[in-house]
């Protein structure tokens, strides 16, 4: 991580046996490995929530796009539906209007006895 080996970990552990003695050196280590351990649960903690936020976000992101895609094929959906209105709308000799005829799906649908999403 640092570039230590193991001669640079024995010159710094015999540094901190003379400068603080055999006595202290074990509460040393123990409040050093428990101050190490909560860094590790700290940063842990801020990953999960930068990735919940950053889902939470995503999700935001992907809601409005399904909710224009919705919004764009009920649009479609309307103005279809008032073109068909009008292309089956008889004449004023009572023929049918500029389609001529119902849509093949429409007549399937009317031989099959069921409506256009296939429900009886």
């Amino acid at each position: 991580m640092f570039g230590l080996g193991l001669p640079e970990l024995i010159v710094i552990f015999v540094i901190a046996l003379v400068v603080f003695g055999p006595k202290k050196l074990p509460e040393l280590g123990k409040a050093l490995g428990k101050g190490i351990a909560e860094f590790k649960r700290a940063t842990e903690e801020v990953k999960q929530t930068i990735e919940t936020e950053v889902r939470s976000a995503e999700d935001q992101i992907n809601m409005a796009k399904l909710k224009t895609d919705i919004e764009a094929v009920e649009a479609d959906l309307l103005s279809d539906g008032t073109s068909r209105a009008a292309k089956t709308a008889p004449n004023a000799d009572g023929a049918p209007g500029a389609a001529g005829s119902e849509s093949t799906a429409a007549q399937d649908a009317k031989e099959k006895g069921t409506d256009a999403y296939g429900k009886s």
